[in-house]
């Protein structure tokens, strides 16, 4: 599985992995935070929350034209140093008024546009790798490992803005509003530490870094003369119609940190016991990774010292679990931001089982191009919103108190929560590093960074519509989560209907 990849895969996936962590830690409470610090209600909250991730996602296009024309290093470099400035300004405790709301926009938009030329130039230098014809067969693999690689920042994320609150808030007596500040604070460190990730193993990726700045200028000429007009404007049509149905998985996936969160805090059990506490503590989670890989390793491993390492890789964390097993306490708490961290962490433990199945579908020449994994991708999403309308049936509405605060209406287990995420994560491995990697392969030379800028507005546009749903709480839940079931079963029919055409270019 990590066999015969190219080593700068694994730089430019930790520098993500950094600036993920600290992306995600802040996003694991800002919905919270908006509440928690402005009294917003759910409908405003919506609104920034998804305005922002539009932003986030469709600055992006701009970024790739910047980088086409000056060098996507240069872009990276540029866009983690806007970031920073934007987390230092949401970690300064400005109060309530008008100059903190002001403040928390601005600090939006600097991390907006930071990520607008951080993020998808990074994917096209990793796509870049892949032009090597050695490497050229390990292109979806390869961007499969970088989506796991980057989530592993993303799990730890919830539990890291949940322990500097709380340590925020007892050991120095900070009020709750005031101890989001601090999660916003672990999010500065993570740049910095991806920045200096970035830095010291620039070597692993100089043929990269070389290649843009002097020759790909003449190497998309050269490719582009292979292309017809015709071919070219074949692709970009192609693409777009990709495009146009990752909006609607966006829409519906990231529903994580709004419609889900409220979920979360309002009908979800604010307690656990047994064996289902174990999987609020990260540290199990990482165990039952680690048994994952080791299983791979044991089963698949050609040496005996591979095979050995496999075995311990399986045996030490059951060992572990065991033991925290037996030193459970009574009553573990459960918060309305640690659900966050279960996506990431099923991204990252079912990424070898899918690379490990397509592999196997490869060899036997039963492998589905890129677009019919797109489609089953939304079929799949559609089924998460089918098991929440399901688990939701005979829930009240929401209801608010006198002064407008939510109530918390049921204690639903929450093994539905968790269970929603592991099918959204199973859709989001077949929908979004294999998108990515076909828009690497799929986009003419000369139009790769917008081309990859076209995947992020796609995305941001899904964002935005991710209010949505935010404007429908306070009805029926089923009416929440039936319109977003129905949304992914449309766009799957729709991706369907144009395979061919699809597949033509794949």
């Amino acid at each position: 599985m990590f066999e015969g990849q190219p080593k700068g895969l694994w730089t430019l996936a930790l520098a993500n992995t950094g600036e993920r962590f600290g992306y995600y830690t802040m996003l694991a409470v800002f919905t919270l935070f908006l509440q928690a610090n402005f009294a917003f209600d759910e409908k405003l909250t919506s609104t920034i929350f998804s305005s922002f991730l539009m932003f986030v996602y469709f600055l992006p296009l701009f970024g790739g034209m910047l980088a086409d024309k000056f060098g996507y290093s240069k872009m990276v470099t540029i866009g983690i140093f806007i970031m920073f400035a934007g987390y230092v300004l949401l970690a300064m405790p400005l109060g309530k008024d008008s100059v903190a709301i002001a403040a928390m926009a601005g600090a939006l938009l600097l991390v907006s546009l930071g990520t607008g030329l951080f993020k998808g130039n990074l994917q096209v230098m990793v796509g870049d790798l892949y032009n090597d014809p050695q490497y050229a067969a390990k292109r979806d693999a390869g961007f499969s490992l970088f989506y796991m690689a980057i989530n592993i920042g993303a799990m730890f994320a919830p539990t890291a803005a949940i322990k500097i609150m709380d340590w925020a808030q007892t050991s120095l007596g900070v009020s709750e509003a005031d101890s989001y500040h601090y999660a916003f604070g672990v999010a500065c460190a993570s740049l910095i530490v991806s920045i200096l990730i970035y830095y010291v193993g620039k070597s692993t990726f100089a043929q990269v870094i070389t290649a843009v700045k002097k020759d790909a200028k003449a190497t998309a000429n050269a490719v582009a003369d292979e292309l017809t007009p015709g071919e070219t404007s074949e692709r970009i049509i192609c693409l777009c119609l990709v495009f146009a149905v990752v909006i609607f998985f966006w829409m519906a996936f990231h529903q994580n940190g709004l419609t889900l969160t409220f979920f979360a805090r309002d009908y979800t059990a604010t307690t656990s016991t047994g064996v289902e506490s174990m999987m609020f503590d990260v540290t199990n989670l990482v165990a039952a990774i680690f048994i994952v890989f080791g299983a791979f390793s044991l089963f698949q491993g050609k040496t005996s010292k591979e095979k050995g390492i496999g075995a311990a890789l399986v045996l030490l964390p059951i060992a572990y679990l065991y033991w925290n097993y037996t030193n459970l306490p009574e009553v573990t708490k459960v918060s309305a931001p640690i659900f966050q961290q279960f996506n990431a962490c099923f991204v990252v433990m079912l990424t070898p089982v899918s690379i490990a199945l397509f592999g196997w579908l490869a060899k036997k020449g039963k492998e589905p191009k890129a677009p019919v994994k797109i489609g089953l991708g939304m079929l799949v999403a559609a089924g998460a919103y089918l098991l929440m309308t399901m688990g939701s049936l005979g829930l009240p509405a929401p209801e608010y108190d006198a002064a407008n605060n939510n109530l918390h209406m049921a204690d639903v287990s929450p093994n539905l929560l968790v269970n929603t995420y592991l099918i959204l994560t199973f859709a989001e491995l077949l929908l979004s590093p294999i998108g990515i990697s076909f828009v690497t392969k799929v986009a003419p030379p000369k139009y790769k960074g917008m081309m990859m800028g076209g995947w992020f507005v796609s995305t941001a546009i899904g964002n935005f519509l991710v209010q949505i749903p935010g404007y429908l709480w306070g009805n029926d839940l089923y009416i929440v989560w039936g319109t977003l079931m129905i949304i992914c079963l449309v766009a799957a029919l729709f991706i369907f209907s144009i395979i061919k055409k699809l597949n033509k270019v794949a």
